[in-house]
């Protein structure tokens, strides 16, 4: 299997043999294929000379932002063609399913390409002290991204629309989980009108470039940082692990809001691949002397809905199919590990359990009160497991909130305008929803503080992530000088 897209076609390693991954299918643990190749030095050098090239002396290197704009609008276009292909391949290796692909992934990148068509510009400033000024942003060059498996496409999105846009060229390593989307999609980038070598995929390899944008755990993260600065100090977007801190106020008691509460936890708890969409779940809610019915309706809600999401044999390659299992046998064992852990430290309400006698699923998952040390309190499981902790005054909750590694995201719950604003401004966190799930959108910028990663993606902060500012400053002489 040729798996290397460089140069606008698939190519094999330049060294015969190496290292080749096994894929295997996680809802029946079938192979569907054990040849995939991994990028060697040689590979990965291979694609930077080509990337470069394209950069300085290619047709890339003069296209207009006009130019660029319709190569980002055109593949936008061609992905809307090839939405259930895209699908099935991106399915296969990480039981997600294609509704979720279709509706989710490959709409928010569509949507990020077409955005980012036409947003660059520049400053200027008027004659001051002799002197006009502008400020050009110009493109690095050669840009890497990596990404985890559990939404490749929307990763494309985030990391190679803005590098384009910005006239970039990139080098795109998807998880070794998950590459056959990306084999299927890169074709299209060359039938947009991307010239050679502006857009390539390698799967392993070392990390190379000008700037690397990378979205996966913390360990790896930080191996990507430690990586760059050692080479050429690269500069890095990091979108590291996340736990999402959702709080509840008691004022909220509208049926509505509490649906909505619980709605959006489950949905991010279980995700659309059984708990690997960004962030994970831990809730805080008013313990019962605060609030005689809040905890209470919720924890039951919670209980009936896990029930129902129990598997229920359907494909994840069927349309009408809502979650499959997680994404592997390594990712299952870690998630029945942490469970194992959670039934010493909390009560159990519902799940912990495997489901079924094959493939890699597994009941969602719910704790209540864990201690405040706890494994499944304080870490990202990637898993459908949520934890939920009572509490009784708005200080507590902050302090619950920020007593973690990560900053991501959080959800503020709660009728009362002021205690939203409030709260939102107590939280260190990227981002903060209120009364609703924490979802990226594509004019604000998307990342967190802490150990959650560093940079932004989306909004004008991802793209001038991908951009170099350079001040020129004009001489303005008297006019009686001339």
């Amino acid at each position: 299997m040729a798996l290397f897209y460089l140069g606008n076609e698939f190519v094999d390693r330049v060294k015969s043999g190496g290292e080749k991954l096994t894929l295997r299918n996680p809802v029946d643990d079938s192979v569907i294929a054990d040849d995939v190749p991994v990028a060697g030095t040689e590979d990965v050098d291979r694609a930077v000379a080509l990337g470069r090239e394209a950069f300085r002396r290619g047709p890339w290197a003069k296209f207009t932002g006009i130019q660029r704009s319709a190569c980002l609008n055109k593949f936008a276009d061609l992905v809307e063609k090839n939405v259930e292909r895209l699908a099935y391949a991106e399915s296969l290796p990480t039981g997600r399913p294609v509704a979720g692909i279709i509706h989710f992934d490959l709409a928010h990148m569509v949507q990020v390409y077409r955005c980012w068509a036409d947003k660059i510009g520049g400053e200027s400033f008027g004659e001051d002290n002799g002197f006009a000024k502008i400020v050009r942003y110009k493109p690095l060059g050669v840009c890497a991204g990596i990404a985890s498996w559990n939404s490749t496409f929307m990763y494309i999105g985030w990391k190679l629309a803005p590098a384009l846009a910005a006239g970039n060229t990139v080098i795109f390593k998807p998880s070794e989980k998950s590459p056959l989307g990306v084999l299927a999609l890169a074709p299209l980038f060359a039938e947009a009108g991307f010239p050679p070598g502006v857009v390539q995929f390698v799967t392993g390899g070392r990390e190379t470039g000008s700037l690397l944008a990378f979205t996966g755990s913390i360990a790896a993260g930080k191996a990507v940082q430690e990586a760059a600065t050692r080479s050429n100090l690269k500069k890095t977007t990091l979108e590291l692990g996340g736990s999402l801190q959702p709080w509840c106020s008691k004022t909220l008691t509208s049926r509505l809001l509490l649906g909505g509460l619980f709605t959006a936890l489950i949905s991010r708890c279980t995700g659309l691949n059984f708990g690997t969409v960004l962030p994970g779940g831990s809730l805080q809610i008013p313990a019962k002397s605060v609030s005689e019915s809040i905890a209470d309706k919720f924890l039951a809600a919670a209980k009936a809905f896990s029930k129902a999401l129990e598997h229920n044999g359907r494909s994840p390659l069927e349309l009408s199919t809502s979650h499959g299992p997680v994404v592997d046998k390594l990712q299952f064992d870690r998630i029945m590990s942490y469970i194992d852990k959670g039934k010493a430290s909390a009560q159990l309400l519902t799940g912990g359990k495997r489901l079924g006698s094959k493939g890699c699923f597994v009941e969602p998952t719910l704790f209540v009160n864990p201690d405040s040390q706890s494994p499944i309190w304080k870490e990202e499981i990637f898993g459908p497991v949520l934890t939920v902790r009572t509490f009784k005054t708005e200080e507590e909750a902050i302090y619950m909130a920020n007593d973690s590694i990560y900053g991501l995201a959080a959800c503020v719950y709660t009728c009362d305008v002021s205690r939203a604003l409030r709260v939102s401004a107590a939280l260190d966190t990227g981002g903060v929803s209120i009364n609703s799930p924490y979802l990226p959108e594509l004019n604000t910028p998307f990342g967190g503080i802490k150990q959650s990663g560093q940079g932004r993606e989306l909004g004008a902060h991802g793209l001038y992530s991908y951009l170099e500012p350079q001040s020129v400053h004009i001489r303005v002489p008297e006019a009686s000088k001339l």
